[in-house]
């Protein structure tokens, strides 16, 4: 399978073609799963590609790690690198920092990001400042001269904050690192030398690629839990990195390897399956998810609809600028709290109770009682997480259908 696969073209083109070409051998036009753990060796030390162990490499995962990379519009020096988990794929970012240096987290995000760093990273000695990011003068009294990395996600979870990238970019560059000390020997590999600058690091799990690059607007690293729109069927578990600096990469790809949270063959299968209909899939997300949010707002009982794609969302200007569309994410407060919320939830037919999101059946969820119960109660109150939140992540099915099933859990 060739690693350098990498069509010019549109997005759906690169969606059905990057990273894949026909297989050498057979001509099969999908990438075999190649079920193995080891690889033969021509002589010690000797062997083919780059293949020599499946947990440092492995040819369907190589494909997949092109794709991606092509996606996110990585560029000739860039690479993407595929996790068991995207909490997995976090850790990895994490490990390449040391006691005592700072991060700034943006206030909104993923119960589970958070709680790595609070509840596992803080005792290892990293230090984190949560901040509002869509205020830029926020995040810039929040930089220090230890901050080595800066983390966002947008639109956020679960309230949909819309952050600007570009904006956030400029506030990180102008950020004024102290010097490096105590550099390591480069024995150590590439994690030897320490971060000198701040890095930048969006969470695109809501938008995907289809929606936003964060890389062409300045970001260093993006994260996917591939879980969600990039699986996108909600039968598999995976996290993914990409980035455009080659030696970045190197140093990613060394605790990847090191630390060996990589999913298997199957799983990396299942998402190229997935890829080559991310660009359908998420325009029918969007179109549904525009409808329902325009339906819900005109809603007797519904307080508050949360959706970039509305006039009524804050940062809805930046969303029509920075993205291509607006996505499948809806937030929504239920007038009268827990009591009509909790009705609403357990009343839905087609809309399925349950956690995570993005694929193509319509899940809805309560981020308080469920997503976010990590993230503190005074905390998710001061952001607006409160009872009568409900999170809704919109399916592929007909869109009548689904108003239909709001409508009657309503009542």
């Amino acid at each position: 399978m060739s690693e350098g696969h990498q069509p010019h073209g549109k997005f759906a083109t690169r969606c059905i073609h990057a990273g894949q070409a026909p297989d050498p051998t057979t001509g099969a036009i999908m990438t075999p799963v190649y079920m193995t753990s080891t690889f033969v060796q021509a002589s010690p030390g000797v062997f083919k590609d780059g293949y020599d162990y499946a947990r440092s490499k492995n040819p369907t995962r190589t494909a997949l790690e092109a794709n991606l990379a092509a996606l996110e519009d990585a560029g000739p020096d860039g690479a993407g690198m595929v996790f068991s988990s995207g909490l997995a794929a976090m850790d990895c970012v994490l490990h390449q920092l040391r006691a005592g240096d700072h991060v700034v987290l943006s206030d909104d995000v993923y119960g589970g990001t958070f709680r790595q760093l609070d509840k596992v990273y803080r005792h290892l000695g990293l230090e984190v400042t949560r901040v509002d990011m869509t205020n830029l003068d926020l995040l810039r009294g929040a930089m220090k001269p230890a901050t080595r990395l800066v983390w966002l996600e947008t639109p956020s979870n679960p309230m949909l904050k819309v952050i600007d990238i570009a904006g956030v970019k400029r506030v990180v560059d102008g950020a004024s690192p102290a010097p490096a000390s105590g550099v390591r020997s480069s024995e150590l590999g590439p994690l030897g030398t320490p971060i000198e600058r701040p890095l930048l690091l969006v969470d695109n799990t809501f938008a995907s690629p289809y929606l936003q690059n964060p890389l062409t607007l300045g970001a260093d690293i993006v994260l996917h839990s591939c879980t969600k729109y990039i699986g996108g069927h909600s039968d598999l578990v995976a996290g993914a990195l990409v980035t455009r600096s080659a030696a970045l990469a190197d140093r990613l790809k060394y605790v990847q390897n090191a630390v060996g949270a990589v999913p298997g063959a199957m799983d990396c299968f299942m998402m190229l399956r997935s890829t080559k209909t991310l660009h359908v899939r998420m325009q029918r997300h969007c179109d549904n998810a525009m409808t329902i949010a325009q339906w819900l707002e005109k809603h007797p009982k519904i307080q508050r609809v949360i959706y970039p794609g509305l006039a009524s969302h804050p940062q809805h200007a930046l969303a029509s600028k920075q993205m291509r569309a607006f996505g499948g994410m809806i937030s929504v407060v239920v007038k009268g709290g827990l009591a009509p919320s909790r009705q609403m939830l357990e009343r839905v037919r087609l809309f399925s109770l349950a956690e995570s999101l993005g694929g193509v059946e319509s899940l809805i969820e309560h981020p308080a009682i469920m997503t976010h119960a990590s993230i503190p109660a005074e905390a998710r109150r001061v952001l607006g997480i409160d009872d009568g939140l409900v999170r809704l992540s919109v399916g592929i099915e007909d869109v009548n259908d689904l108003v239909a099933d709001l409508e009657q859990s309503l009542r």
